[in-house]
């Protein structure tokens, strides 16, 4: 018998994904999440730490105002959480949302940054 047939497979190695490719997962899901982005706005950023299984994610986000800014980095972390654990097989017990600018969106406001 040949030695890999004798192994059990979960036991012949190990998976690593990069945390800058999770960084990747984490930013593709908050613009997934996110209706649309603002006019001028930049897509979202993602950094994350990686601890064996786990996944600490922060993501920088653009979002235009006025609008549900709770709701919408709800719907971010929710998005985000789900896709990371389906792509990635990580647990994410912190997804952190920071809201670098708001681009104010109405009649006679357009292109103006707060």
């Amino acid at each position: 018998m040949a030695v890999a047939e004798q192994i059990e497979p979960a036991q012949r190695g190990a998976t690593r994904i990069a945390d800058r490719v999770v960084a990747k997962i984490a930013a593709q899901a908050a613009r997934e999440a996110l209706d649309r982005l603002p006019e001028g706005g930049a897509p979202p950023r993602a950094t994350v730490t990686v601890h064996q299984d786990s996944a600490r994610v922060r993501v920088c986000l653009e979002l235009g105002y006025p609008g549900d800014l709770g709701g919408q980095c709800g719907a971010v972390r929710r998005q985000v959480a789900e896709r990371v654990r389906a792509l990635a097989g990580m647990e994410v017990p912190e997804v952190a949302v920071q809201i670098e600018r708001l681009h104010a969106e109405g009649p006679g406001d357009r292109g103006r940054i707060r």
